[in-house]
């Protein structure tokens, strides 16, 4: 199955290159916290969508999510359908306002500092305790990337697990370490693309090798009917019931609560932009969403062998390999390298952000200096992904469960109180707390409990967020009114507030 040869070899190798060639030209551009974290704000509508959508599905668009579809069919359409109506609505009602009102709370960088900002919080718990979080649920979801990795070094060039998960893992790493948030959105560019293309190729192609829509209803018929039938649960042989449903919509609900996606809508250049970048981002998850799902029904009629267990995560890449020449191969699995490097980088450079501008100058250096902070950035990044390596280090891990775990920590955790914060003016700080802590270790009680069955089984996003906003809407309500915000002030470097007090005082230096 797997025919590796001298052309897939090397047109892995021209990827990695342009990788890094395009890191270096944004090594040049890094010249403070801001320009490595948040690309001085100046993205284009075609960088922002891509970037944004390209981060957001990662790996698990090529290989989680056609797996699930070859394994339960049309079923997971449901969760297709949450992914659409989220992503639409993040762009609509979070993306301009967050833009603009994180500029206009002191030009905030990371969310724990807008979040500080917004609820003028002297006390530093806030921003904290939501660096914590991100920290600890970014350290799972990049573990997913890098288990997609291995998972792919595997397949294709036969090394065992663990140095195919080291050096997914050195791989994301190295090319964030030099380019920072410009280099992972350049990139994005050319990820994105070679996504979308890779899976509407090998899904044409698949579709083309079973017959056509009627060879795949038949294909479909043959395997089991039920994978015709979006109501119908084939891993439990059944109707789904209302909390399936409700489980697989329910990833829509996570949108307003990515930190990797947010930083992307705070980065636009223009606040204007956002509209035009919403209609390409809507475009192309459309299109992506749909064609990773074609992939996976019709990989049941083109991968000889049955797959089982983590081993259905690769029917992309064996689908690559059978119906496609060499470097056309080598193209289309550089698209599940390029899905995994965008956002494992986008989530490893978020949490190093935390680590930097709301722990580390937060907390143990306040008058820490831009390149310092660079600096102890780019070391965080190290750790963090070191972290995440040792996180994914069980070769049966499952892409798709560490996504749907971070993926409702972030959603329920942060979610809620993005969404009130933006348009709720009696929120306030002891709310915002309220609902991170509640909506994190709901999502992590929750998981644990998922083996009892019955209710447990629902999705730990729904309780989450149902569970957060009522503790930021109750808290908020039974105590003080939200104290005057810092909304006129700006950022400003050390020398430009002794610079301030020495204009109000008259003293002039030298």
């Amino acid at each position: 199955m797997n025919r590796i040869n001298t052309a897939i070899i090397y047109t892995f190798a021209a990827y990695m290159v342009a990788v890094f060639v395009i890191s270096f030209l944004a090594w040049r551009r890094n010249k403070n916290l801001k320009d490595y974290i948040l690309a001085g704000r100046g993205l284009s509508s075609f960088v922002t969508a891509l970037s944004a959508q390209a981060s957001d599905m990662s790996g698990w668009l090529l290989l989680a999510l056609p797996g699930a579809a070859y394994a339960f069919g049309l079923g997971y359409g449901w969760m297709i359908l949450g992914l659409v109506v989220g992503t639409y609505l993040n762009w609509l009602i979070v993306a301009r306002r967050l833009r603009e009102d994180t500029q206009r709370h002191g030009d905030a960088l990371t969310l724990p500092d807008y979040f500080e900002r917004r609820f003028n919080d002297r006390s530093g718990l806030l921003r904290g305790i939501t660096a914590i979080v991100i920290l600890v649920f970014f350290t799972i979801y990049a573990s997913s990337g890098f288990v997609a990795g291995a998972d792919l070094f595997r397949s294709l060039f036969h090394v065992p697990y663990h140095w195919a998960l080291f050096f997914g893992a050195l791989t994301v790493m190295s090319y964030t370490f030099i380019g920072g948030f410009l280099a992972i959105a350049w990139n994005d560019v050319l990820q994105g693309t070679l996504m979308f293309f890779a899976l509407i190729l090998v899904g044409v192609m698949g579709l083309v090798f079973v017959g056509g829509a009627a060879g795949l209803e038949h294909t479909l018929n043959a395997v089991n009917a039920g994978l015709m039938h979006p109501f119908y649960n084939v891993e439990q042989g059944r109707a789904f019931t209302w909390i399936g449903i409700a489980s697989l919509l329910a990833w829509g609900l996570g949108y307003p609560g990515q930190p990797h996606i947010l930083a992307r809508f705070m980065a636009i250049k223009d606040p204007k932009a956002i509209a035009t970048a919403r209609r390409i981002a809507m475009f192309w998850v459309i299109v992506a969403l749909l064609a990773a799902l074609l992939v996976g029904v019709t990989g049941l009629g083109v991968v000889s062998q049955h797959l089982q267990g983590d081993n259905r995560e690769r029917v992309f890449i064996y689908m690559a390999l059978k119906l496609l020449p060499p470097v056309a191969a080598g193209i289309a699995l550089s698209g599940i390298l390029a899905a995994i490097m965008s956002t494992a980088s986008a989530q490893l450079l978020v949490a190093a952000s935390a680590f930097a501008e709301d722990i580390y100058r937060g907390f143990l250096r306040r008058r820490a200096g831009e390149r310092e902070l660079l600096w102890i950035g780019r070391l965080a990044l190290v750790a963090i992904a070191a972290a995440a390596f040792f996180a994914g280090i069980n070769p049966q891990s499952m892409i798709l469960s560490l996504v749907a775990y971070a993926w409702a920590g972030f959603g329920a955790a942060f979610g809620p109180v993005i969404m009130l914060a933006l348009y709720w003016k009696r929120m306030n700080w002891n709310g915002a707390l309220a609902g991170i802590i509640v909506g994190g270790v709901t999502v992590l009680a929750w998981h644990q409990l998922a083996g009892l069955g019955g209710i447990f089984r629902l999705y730990e996003m729904i309780p989450g967020v149902a569970f957060s906003t009522l503790a930021v809407v109750f808290t908020s309500l039974i105590t003080p009114r939200p104290r005057a915000s810092s909304r006129a002030t700006r950022r400003q470097s050390p020398s430009s507030r002794r610079a301030g007090r020495t204009r109000k005082t008259g003293v002039a230096r030298g």
